[in-house]
């Protein structure tokens, strides 16, 4: 009988165990009540899970943990690797943490217009950025880095689905139902989520279906992505512009994004990303980023639908990582005017969806 490869690998036991020791230095995320009387007078109420106080700021912290454990136990990564991420930031700065952990080489295959607090923040973990001309060009340009340097390519979109274990194991989908669990309507009616890689919609949509819960799953999708086509279609060839709201929306069809998991795609315009991530951010009295905006945009116009239904429930989404990142760029007005437009009228449509009318 022969011992298994982490028994006989003193390197991969060891680097096993740092990832779990991390992990369990780690607390859960806090589960936020949005502050919205007007619609929870009227049985509605809203919330934010914020993934943005993960240790290295974002969501993307869960997938790069699930990712590293994920190609170690499937030995593909080993103690001289090179661990080379096509991302557009969030990503990359949290594979960047994990792979200054174990002590391995990380290469960020990335956009020029990624923003400069996510490259100081790789370069911070001691990852190098090596830049492509567009979104569309990550993937081969990091496949070629690996081969070149004998490391291995992550590939966030076609693993994040796989990586993360679906059925529970203390995933994103298992804790929120967890933290909900002593609302006023403990199981949510929506639970409404961006998408980059899928990975995370595929957990939810797989986890909701596997405990039977009454909640639906709406992917919020920015301007440019494919997803929404192909969720209409089912044409994985289809290809689009690609996204102007960093870290969710892609211009092509990834191959975690699960189409079947999700039940509802609502496209949401860049400037309306972005009034609402004001928005937000003034609610809550500290900034958060434009995907989050994108997601409260989506939690909106389905609050508003239940009310003219005359439903009530909760809807659950996600803050997604901190405005601050976004400080030049997003959370700049002269940017956004010269990048995105005016945002003004956008800005009086999100105030009006945030005070619905109380019938007497």
């Amino acid at each position: 009988m022969t011992s298994s490869p982490a028994r006989t690998d003193p390197w991969l036991s060891s680097a096993i165990a740092r990832i779990e020791a991390d992990f369990q230095r780690s607390a859960d995320t806090h589960l936020i009540a949005l502050p919205l009387p007007e619609f929870a007078a009227r049985g509605i109420d809203l919330y934010l899970k914020d993934e943005s106080t993960h240790p290295t700021g974002s969501l993307k912290h869960r997938l790069a943990r699930s990712l590293f454990l994920y190609a170690l136990c499937n030995g593909l990564i080993h103690e001289t690797s090179t661990i080379v991420e096509a991302s557009s930031g969030s990503t990359a700065v949290s594979e960047a943490y994990f792979a200054r952990l174990l002590g391995l080489r990380f290469i960020a295959v990335m956009p020029r217009s990624t923003s400069p607090e996510k490259v100081a923040q790789i370069e911070f973990y001691g990852g190098r950025c090596h830049w492509v001309g567009s979104a569309a060009l990550v993937y081969d340009e990091a496949r070629r880095l690996a081969q070149e340097t004998g490391g291995h390519y992550m590939d966030q979109f076609t693993y994040a689905e796989r990586a993360t274990d679906w059925r529970g194991n203390n995933n994103i989908a298992q804790s929120m139902f967890g933290q909900m669990s002593h609302e006023r309507h403990p199981v949510p009616r929506w639970i409404v989520v961006g998408a980059g890689t899928g990975g995370t919609s595929a957990t939810i949509g797989r986890y909701v279906r596997y405990q039977r819960h009454a909640t639906q799953l709406c992917v919020a999708d920015p301007a440019g992505s494919v997803f929404g086509a192909y969720h209409r279609s089912g044409d994985a060839s289809l290809t689009g512009a690609g996204s102007r709201i960093e870290g969710i929306g892609r211009p092509r069809v990834e191959a975690s994004f699960i189409r079947t998991v999700i039940d509802r795609m609502l496209e949401v315009a860049d400037v309306d990303s972005l009034a609402a991530m004001q928005a937000l951010s003034s609610l809550l009295g500290r900034k958060v980023g434009p995907s989050t905006g994108t997601n409260f945009v989506g939690c909106l116009r389905l609050a508003h639908e239940m009310l003219a239904r005359g439903e009530q429930g909760s809807i659950l989404s996600l803050l997604c990582d901190s405005g601050e990142r976004y400080l030049p760029t997003y959370h700049d007005a002269a940017w956004v005017e010269a990048t995105l437009g005016s945002c003004a009228e956008a800005a009086g449509q999100i105030g009006q969806l945030m005070r619905p009318r109380v019938q007497a």
